[in-house]
């Protein structure tokens, strides 16, 4: 109602949240108008939801994109969307989809202390408001069921074990104390640290998704892996595909930051102008 008083003949909305906005979308979708999404839940939550909202964009004729839900500003589902619109089959997607785990493990790997690459990454507004949603693995976990739906995998978040990196000490302390308490870890992590360089290798946290498979966790790899070759925010994502099965097409680059991540929504918005000219 608000749209049509304000004369907007094809009104768009965009979901730059961390909320559960699925029954909005829903109504707005049913609605006519198009959604643009940078937030991971309506799309990475119950498939039954995932599916209603797709349902509701093809049966009014309108888009829900979601770019900047995986990989921020990088053309991950855009790569996707090309590889299978050109009759490809991708057989699989793995890499480190968190610019917030990616920098974490880049500065341990340097030497710096947990608490303090922890602290620095929330400082640089790359975690999550609370940064225990991306140390737990969840918001890695949301970005693996988007891409493994996009493949046909038919599963609940539920399904997907990820590593959580939280101890269970501090799981339910309020941010600020979390954050003050982070010091507590720094002993643990060193260790770990210095056990995987003993054996050459590097700490990564890691998805793979296949259409049958999702996994997500802590991995070792060694530092002249292209994994292990990521510093500060840089994503990965490797696609291997009936046509690039022997080596991998590679998407690299920064995957964290208010200002990649307004990249994404902003191709998105550009797409829907463009195929709105073209297709009236």
């Amino acid at each position: 109602a608000t749209a049509a008083a304000l004369g907007v003949a094809r009104p768009v909305l965009v979901d730059a949240t961390a909320a559960e906005t699925g029954p909005a979308l829903e109504r707005a979708l049913g609605l006519g108008w198009d959604a643009v999404l940078a937030n991971k839940r309506p799309i990475a939550g119950p498939q039954a939801a995932a599916d209603r909202l797709r349902a509701l964009a093809a049966a009014r004729g309108r888009h829900l994109l979601h770019e900047a839900t995986v990989g921020a500003g990088l053309p991950v589902l855009d790569t996707l969307r090309k590889l299978q619109e050109a009759g490809d089959r991708v057989l699989a997607i793995e890499g480190c989809p968190s610019g917030t785990l990616g920098y974490v493990f880049a500065e341990l790997g340097r030497g710096r202390r947990f608490s303090e690459a922890v602290r620095a990454a929330a400082a640089a507004g790359y975690t999550e408001p609370d940064p225990r949603v991306d140390l737990s693995g969840a918001d890695v976990a949301r970005k693996a069921v988007i891409l493994a739906r996009q493949l046909g995998w038919r599963g609940e978040p539920g399904d997907v074990a990820a590593e959580s990196l939280v101890p269970a000490a501090l799981a339910d302390a309020a941010p600020a104390a979390f954050l003050a308490r982070l010091p507590e870890c720094d002993a643990a992590w060193e260790a770990r640290v210095a056990d995987a360089r003993s054996r050459g290798r590097v700490l990564r946290y890691r998805i793979r998704v296949t259409p049958r498979r999702v996994a997500v966790g802590l991995v070792e790899v060694a530092p002249t892996d292209p994994l292990g070759a990521l510093s500060g925010t840089d994503n990965q994502f490797a696609f291997t595909t009936a046509r690039y099965r022997r080596q991998p097409l590679v998407v690299t680059g920064p995957g964290a930051g208010a200002e990649v991540t307004a990249a994404g929504v902003l191709g998105d918005l550009l797409r829907v102008a463009a195929e709105r000219g073209a297709g009236g």
